[in-house]
């Protein structure tokens, strides 16, 4: 059973909520959080990259900042 507010991830067998990958492209991300998120990026970059150039560790991390 999906449980809301997840944003489209799901839980694993243990119940923890699983992460995005740092394989994801930008423009899958700016599909759910906005087409101004992460100005400045090229769409095809990775979230790796991203998170990186940042210097975070998380999609969580970045969303505060």
């Amino acid at each position: 059973m999906r449980e809301p507010g997840l944003d489209g991830r799901h839980r694993d067998q243990n119940g923890r909520i699983s992460e995005k990958h740092g394989n994801t492209k930008v423009e899958t991300l700016r599909k759910t959080y906005g087409e101004d998120f992460a100005p400045g990026i090229r769409g095809d970059a990775k979230l790796s990259t991203l998170l990186k150039r940042e210097n975070v560790s998380s999609l969580s991390q970045l969303l505060k900042k």
